[in-house]
């Protein structure tokens, strides 16, 4: 086994965060009982937020970015794993308060792994990655909340040319459900159809002009990625007694909305938190995603890069000039 490994690092200095590739002593990998041989890696939001030391996330430097990754257990002292297992990590903070997946190894603990369903190669898994677990865990929530194919009305997905909002409609639409798709880029219509979305909603529609409390009834339900204005303009829009489900800040953490819709049209707010959500909650949905995402919809969007043209990738994320997803090799 060779003593050093490639990897990402970032560094600061005068408070700006500087990213290279470079080659890290094994010796210097945190303590966790499991080794991991990593394969792949992916892109999200919170990752170019890391990589561009945007929101204090890294406390400590240098430090490996990368929030998720998928490969094979190369040594174990933790009894659920042994060498040769294919495993996925997603959450955990990993990636932000403990190195992450931009490097061929990383060192966790056992209990935040998942064995790799059989459905998943560990690239497509990063295809997934905590995007499509976020995704997923979003739709179990509404239906636990009462939604279901036959409910009246439409699905609205919020964000959704990004990450979580490709593998949102493209779960939610094989599912059964007739999905609207917001966004603001008139370039991804036809890509956000090709994943089966019916109707495509303006982004504008959602995030500017007045926040009415009571507005028209539109939606059965709606998963939301985007937050602050877009949210509270959405709750507004839900029809009697449905749920948004909200998973993502990309718009701010400012809700400037009032409690009129919970109280007058019972509309309900699931939070959905994919970094330390329990462990029977992710097979959950890993196992919902092996079975109903369409995993030929999800190759055609899926791009792969290479470790080096990460930072500048973590850069057109932030301004949303990601379409899809994008897988990182570690190795290439």
């Amino acid at each position: 086994m060779s003593e050093t490994f490639r990897a990402l690092m970032l560094t600061e200095a005068d408070g700006k965060v500087s990213a290279a590739v470079t080659d890290v002593p094994l010796s210097d990998l945190p303590d966790g009982d499991v080794t991991v041989a990593v394969e792949y890696s992916d892109l999200n939001y919170k990752d170019g937020m890391v990589v561009n030391g945007i929101g204090r996330l890294v406390r400590e430097y240098p430090h490996i970015p990368g929030v998720d990754f998928a490969g094979t257990v190369e040594e174990s002292r933790h009894p659920d794993f042994q060498p040769g297992d294919k495993v996925v990590l997603t959450g955990w903070r990993v990636g932000e308060v403990w190195w992450g997946g931009y490097a061929q190894k990383a060192r966790v603990k056992g209990d935040w792994l998942i064995r790799l369903p059989d459905a998943f190669d560990t690239k497509r898994a990063m295809a997934i990655g905590t995007a499509g677990l976020t995704a997923a865990l979003a739709l179990i929530a509404l239906e636990r909340e009462g939604l279901t194919p036959d409910t009246d009305g439409e699905v609205l997905v919020t964000g959704a040319a990004g990450g979580v909002g490709s593998v949102a409609v493209a779960l939610a639409a094989r599912s059964g459900y007739r999905v609207a798709a917001s966004t603001g880029r008139e370039e991804t219509h036809a890509y956000l159809k090709s994943l089966g979305a019916q109707e495509i909603v303006d982004r504008k529609d959602l995030s500017e002009g007045p926040v009415k409390p009571l507005d028209r009834e539109r939606w059965a339900g709606a998963i939301d990625a985007v937050g602050s204005t877009t949210l509270a303009k959405l709750l507004g829009q839900l029809k009697y007694r449905s749920a948004v489900a909200a998973c993502g800040l990309a718009g701010g953490a400012d809700l400037p909305g009032s409690v009129i819709p919970f109280l007058l049209r019972g509309v309900r707010l699931l939070g959905i938190d994919s970094v330390m959500c329990p462990i029977p909650e992710r097979r959950e949905a890993w196992d919902r995603l092996a079975r109903d995402l369409p995993l030929e919809q999800l190759d055609a969007v899926t791009s792969v890069a290479p470790l080096s043209e990460v930072p500048g990738l973590a850069g057109q994320i932030l301004k949303g000039q990601v379409k899809g997803r994008v897988v990182v090799d570690v190795n290439a």
